[in-house]
């Protein structure tokens, strides 16, 4: 009787209502897919819509101002028979196996350096990121001036030096175009290399390199052993990332030599750009850029089988 008195005279509290949005926020799967919403549609306008947008132009004859019909596979049937998309194909292929052998190279170099202990490190760090930090039109028309055969900078160091004695085209020659455009493409590629190995290597515990010494392991061995098969799966994403980049390449071709002299620099980027925005032949543009995913889709689903079997061992 004394309890059902005093809960009697308690005060009746309503239970809070429960919107919606509280509902879903309380429900795990649906406040997962709640937080990842925003960017599924950021990936929808900006990758899959422009994405599925190509492979439908891809299969018409679209103009620019005229939709176009269906025509299936028939820009491709062209593009096999099309001795500049042979030409890009190939250049494609040497300019990113080029630039990716050197840029990991030098980058791997200068990450065993910055990781030593000296003064200004941090500063040296910074200094490293220049040319990735540089926006890339303004980087790439300084070496423009650079190559330019009548106020370059490189023609007069090697002028005064002796190494030459009349004045080097390096982009208007055919022969030296392509290696001109690789060497800023490993310019400003390095320090990204640089940057993400040194990353990698500060989770490697030193202690495993000073006991290798200390069993009288040389430098080299230490690097070989012990180092390097750590770094690996560091290494073969940045590489992926990288040759992703660099198959796709277009502003620093475009403002170096706009794919010539006579297509000698031509990429699958800059002449899908020259055929569907020079033309107006939208199809046959989006054709050759679609012709670049098989070979990328290849190379992607290589490196993350690699890097799966290197983790798992």
């Amino acid at each position: 009787m004394v309890i059902d008195s005093v809960a009697a005279a308690r005060p009746y509290v309503a239970a809070p209502r429960r919107g919606p949005v509280t509902r879903v926020l309380e429900n795990e799967r649906w406040f997962a897919f709640f937080l990842l919403l925003p960017t599924a549609v950021l990936l929808g306008l900006f990758i899959a819509y422009p994405f599925v947008k190509g492979v439908m132009l891809a299969v018409t004859d679209a103009k620019v101002g005229v939709p176009g019909n269906f025509v299936g596979l028939q820009n491709f049937a062209v593009l096999m028979n099309d001795s500049i998309f042979r030409i890009a194909v190939w250049n494609t292929i040497l300019y990113t196996a080029v630039t990716t052998v050197f840029k990991l190279a030098l980058g791997l170099w200068l990450a065993l350096l910055l990781n030593r202990h000296f003064r200004a490190k941090a500063l040296t760090r910074a200094f490293i990121l220049l040319p990735f930090i540089i926006p890339t039109v303004l980087s790439t028309f300084a070496w423009k001036w650079m190559f330019d055969p009548t106020f370059s900078v490189i023609n007069w160091t090697l002028f005064h030096l002796g190494i030459i004695r009349t004045r080097i085209n390096w982009l208007g020659d055919p022969q030296l175009a392509l290696i001109s455009v690789m060497i800023v493409n490993v310019w400003r590629g390095v320090p990204f290399y640089a940057i993400s190995l040194l990353a990698g290597l500060q989770t490697i515990n030193p202690e495993l390199a000073e006991a290798a010494a200390i069993d009288g392991a040389r430098p080299w061995q230490r690097f070989r052993y012990i180092t390097w098969p750590l770094l690996l799966p560091v290494t073969m994403v940045v590489v992926l990332f990288s040759v992703i980049q660099t198959f796709a390449d277009f502003q620093l071709v475009y403002i170096l030599t706009g794919g010539g002299p006579a297509n000698a620099t031509q990429l699958f980027a800059t002449y899908a750009y020259q055929v569907g925005v020079g033309t107006g032949l939208l199809s046959e543009g989006a054709a050759i850029s679609l012709a670049m995913f098989p070979v990328l889709l290849i190379v992607v689903v290589v490196q993350l089988l690699y890097i799966r079997r290197v983790e798992t061992h």
